[in-house]
């Protein structure tokens, strides 16, 4: 039996014991950690070195899994639910997930996965209704969430849709943009061929928000760029997005470069400024471990200026960039082909555009057609890229990379941080 103090888990991949953890009470955190068990189902990113798990890794990879303190309304999230912060929240719901098939099973219970994981077992929405702002049930709140382990800055829930796990993800500032920017870029790579998550707008109470359905499956995994790239040690003369490259290529990973020419394409048109490390990856097939390729492209939302006033709507202004460079001109240059692409199809994507900001209480008439107008700009302006590729090619001269531990929007990810 534990002590007041520390709680003692089983760390599980599914029903298949890793290793023996314990979690210190008073913050969350991972105290201690026993030997390996099956040293090929620890997390990607953490390492047995000298016979012992690097517990300083598999502490952030756990830190990892809490909501991010940057969450938009989380301080008063937290006093409604009655905690200090959310780290406090993982092992309520035993660290379970959506989007991988990690947990913690309590020492000494002979629980198995198909109890209690989320993806065949109903879940509480209560969390999700007061990370939403709803507030929770009359009731004692049950803590046994998905959204305990949601990652982003914006505020989201999970829900059960016709027997189906859907996303629900709202917007923020005064025009409460993302979920109308998410279902332009899924039309968007809809027309362009490029596989990614297709998102629906749903208005309730006069607000926005996004729908999407979760494209993990109890038998894969949504492994992110970020623990992709803490499998090898980054020389500095490697620019980050060959880093990442190498290290797919390492664990014979499919396609990589071709799925990354899609995504920097989408964001340049889309003009996204979170790409961040932890909003891309790649899918793995958690029984055998074998690797499926790149995840389709989704949370796609902070982009088109969203979050500039009118005035600042502009193509040709610098933006925030991410997950390779930061500057979009830059990053484009790291595509490789652009035989695949066909801008043609987006010739009238703009009034698409238009359609879905159509009976927007919060984005008048002036916003949506600046945001229409330069979104043209910018396919026009990819055009004029595609073509000096064509005539005279260039290369990556590192000048503009982001910082390796750039993988949050806001910094979340620094240098003691995962």
């Amino acid at each position: 039996m534990a002590d007041a103090w520390n709680k003692k888990y089983v760390l599980k991949h599914k029903n298949i014991a890793v290793t023996e953890i314990e979690l210190d009470e008073a913050t969350g955190a991972i105290s201690a950690v026993g030997p390996a068990t099956d040293e090929r189902h620890l997390p990607i990113g953490v390492f047995v070195r000298k016979g012992r798990i690097d517990r300083a890794a598999l502490n952030e990879w756990w830190r990892g899994r809490a909501i991010p303190a940057s969450r938009d309304g989380i301080k008063e999230a937290l006093l409604e639910l009655r905690l200090s912060t959310t780290h406090k929240l993982l092992d309520k719901s035993l660290g379970l997930s959506l989007s991988d098939q990690y947990w913690i099973c309590p020492l000494d219970t002979d629980a198995a996965w198909s109890q209690y994981n989320f993806f065949e077992n109903d879940f509480s929405e209560d969390v999700g209704n007061v990370l939403l702002g709803k507030g929770g049930s009359s009731e004692a709140i049950s803590l046994m969430s998905p959204d305990n382990t949601s990652d982003g800055w914006l505020k989201k829930k999970w829900t059960i849709m016709d027997g189906r796990r859907c996303l629900v993800k709202g917007g923020s500032g005064a025009t409460q943009q993302e979920p109308y920017n998410e279902v332009l870029a899924s039309k968007l790579m809809e027309r362009l061929g490029i596989p990614h998550v297709p998102y629906t707008l749903m208005v309730q109470e006069d607000y926005p928000y996004s729908v999407c359905e979760n494209f993990i499956t109890p038998q894969t995994e949504l492994v992110t760029a970020w623990y992709i790239m803490q499998t090898q040690q980054k020389p500095n003369h490697v620019s980050v997005y060959q880093h990442y490259v190498n290290c797919c290529e390492a664990l014979d990973i499919p396609d990589i470069v071709e799925a990354l020419d899609r995504m920097i394409v989408v964001d340049y048109l889309i003009a996204n400024e979170d790409r961040h490390q932890n909003n891309f990856g790649v899918v793995r097939n958690a029984d055998t471990l074998e690797w499926i390729g790149a995840a389709p492209i989704y949370d796609s939302g902070s982009s088109l200026w969203f979050s500039k006033p009118t005035a600042l709507i502009s193509a040709t202004r610098k933006i925030t960039c991410k997950p390779f460079k930061t500057d979009h001109a830059e990053q484009i240059k790291l595509v490789t082909s652009f035989d695949w692409l066909d801008l043609s199809r987006l010739h009238d994507i703009e009034e698409e555009f238009r359609e879905i900001l159509k009976g927007s209480l919060f984005i008048d008439e002036t916003r949506k057609e600046a945001l229409c107008t330069t979104l043209r700009k910018r396919i026009e302006m990819l055009s004029e890229i595609v073509q000096s590729f064509t005539t005279t090619g260039w290369s990556d001269d590192r000048k503009s990379d982001v910082s390796i531990n750039v993988a949050y929007s806001g910094g979340e990810k620094a240098d003691n941080d995962n």
